[in-house]
């Protein structure tokens, strides 16, 4: 399927997911920003000529979801190729594709997979082409020691996150990456908490061949 297309199928998941109904033709519209109904629809019908739908075209939301887990027991992640530049970034569409995990292991809403990149969090084993799930959090609910995703300015993401007389020390994952002593921790910007990664074994990290949902 096209891009467009699978941003749109994602999109129908989550919101079905959400709501227990399907969006409407015009909800997808202003999703991505397409003004008219026909390219929605036609975007829909080629998912449905590809065996991804099933349509009622007399009907705003008669569409049905073929060959997908759609049970509340689950939940659909997005996983970003870079780090958004802020959480607003994490309803840009910008994501690569979504992935469905059990909401035990998925953590709370607003959780997200990113790539990580060459060294990101090699101090873990943690190897370029790995997907790493962050699971929000504010500054308050992170102990000492916790991996995060934050930085003050620009620089690296990942560090782990301790607290002195100073401020807010983070000692970053990469090799011989340092410490950054953070004194005023209104500068600090916090994506979430580092909490797993996902890995295939069977092909290398710029291979990936994810199964989607």
């Amino acid at each position: 399927m096209s891009e467009i297309e699978r941003k749109i199928l994602d999109f129908m998941v989550q919101y079905l997911r959400a709501n227990t109904y399907q969006p409407s033709i015009r909800e997808i519209g202003e999703r991505f920003g397409i003004k008219s109904t026909k390219t929605v629809s036609e975007h829909l019908q080629s998912l449905a000529d590809k065996g991804w739908l099933e349509r009622d075209p007399s009907r705003s939301r008669g569409v049905k979801i073929l060959g997908m887990d759609l049970s509340t027991e689950t939940v659909s992640v997005p996983c970003f190729r870079e780090m958004p530049e802020d959480r607003n970034g994490l309803r840009s569409g910008k994501e690569e594709f979504h992935l469905s995990l059990d909401r035990r292991l998925a953590g709370e809403g607003g959780s997200f997979f990113v790539r990580a990149g060459s060294n990101d969090l090699a101090v873990l084993g943690i190897n370029a082409g790995d997907f790493v799930l962050i699971e929000p959090a504010t500054l308050d609910d992170l102990e000492d020691g916790t991996i995060v995703a934050a930085r003050a300015g620009s620089g690296n993401w990942f560090h782990r996150l301790a607290r002195n007389g100073g401020g807010i020390l983070l000692e970053s994952m990469q090799p011989g990456g340092g410490t950054t002593l953070v004194r005023d921790p209104g500068r600090l910007q916090i994506m979430g908490r580092v909490t797993a990664f996902y890995r295939r074994i069977d092909q290398s990290a710029g291979a990936l061949n994810l199964t989607q949902h």
